[in-house]
């Protein structure tokens, strides 16, 4: 029997990159999103879908806004209806077309708004969706909740509420795990480098060679040439989703290239990607 998984805010980005790789494990995957129909950004919940059928899985679509608890619930509700079971979580809805016009800015010239939609669809929308699904998880005995989140949970990176909302999940994941460990579920933090997601390559800039970068002001520019895919996140996602021993990470937040080395798996080109956006010694 598969297992069944759900992936939040998974139209486009690093959510599609990691349903896919859980699909592509042969999963049943239910992708959740605001974005049903074509726009700026490619991608829709039902691309998603169908792309996770194409590789083996089983997709279903299901056209969410987070910001909305009844429907983040009526989600989980139907998924426990037609599966009868949550094997993994996957909490990565986050809005990053709002915090890319926000890069780079002092908070006190933030709007208010700005800690309200990276702190409420970030660290709020995931402690939702984990309450809502971790019951049936605990029944069971088994399960895996992966928080997404970056290294700038422990150093600068954007402005104020992205930090704090990435050190935020990074404490909910580790205090999750000490009340789910005795149930057999794990709860991690994984942190992705640069991915090329489609916001990403959207913001991308050419340099006289024909190379792709990445230009954050302040924070510097980076060769996308380096970047990772979404679906090198997924593998990694999908690497834990198939550790039984996954347990003994819980509470621990990952670096993807770390995980790369550990379980063996490359991004699609053959490569193990490194580029972050801040080293350590920043």
């Amino acid at each position: 029997m598969s297992k069944v998984a759900v992936v939040t805010g998974a139209s486009r980005g690093i959510g599609k990159g990691i349903a896919l790789e859980l699909g592509a494990a042969g999963m049943t995957v239910y992708v959740t999103g605001r974005t049903v129909d074509g726009g700026m950004l490619p991608g829709t919940v039902g691309e998603t879908a169908a792309q996770i059928d194409a590789l083996g899985g089983t997709g279903i679509a299901l056209a969410v806004d987070h910001h909305d608890d009844d429907a983040v619930e009526a989600a989980i509700q139907q998924v426990l209806a037609e599966q009868g079971r949550i094997d993994v979580l996957v909490n990565n809805v986050f809005s990053a077309p709002d915090l890319a016009g926000w890069l780079g800015t002092p908070f006190w010239q933030l709007p208010v708004k700005a800690w309200d939609e990276v702190i409420g669809i970030g660290c709020r929308s995931h402690y939702v969706a984990s309450a809502l699904a971790a019951p049936s998880m605990v029944e069971a005995g088994s399960g895996l909740i992966v928080n997404v989140t970056s290294d700038g949970a422990v150093q600068y990176a954007h402005n104020v509420p992205y930090g704090v909302g990435k050190a935020a999940v990074d404490k909910m994941t580790a205090d999750m795990a000490h009340e789910l460990r005795d149930h057999g579920v794990a709860a991690i933090s994984v942190w992705p480098g640069l991915v090329k997601t489609e916001l990403v390559m959207f913001g991308a800039k050419t340099d006289e060679a024909g190379g792709q970068y990445l230009d954050l002001g302040g924070e510097g520019k980076f060769d996308l040439g380096q970047a990772e895919t979404p679906r090198f996140v997924g593998r990694g996602v999908a690497a834990l989703a198939g550790d039984e021993n996954v347990i003994a990470k819980t509470g621990r937040a990952v670096r993807i290239a770390d995980l790369a080395d550990e379980y063996g798996f490359t991004d699609l080109d053959g490569s193990v990607p490194r580029l972050l956006i801040r080293t350590a010694d920043h």
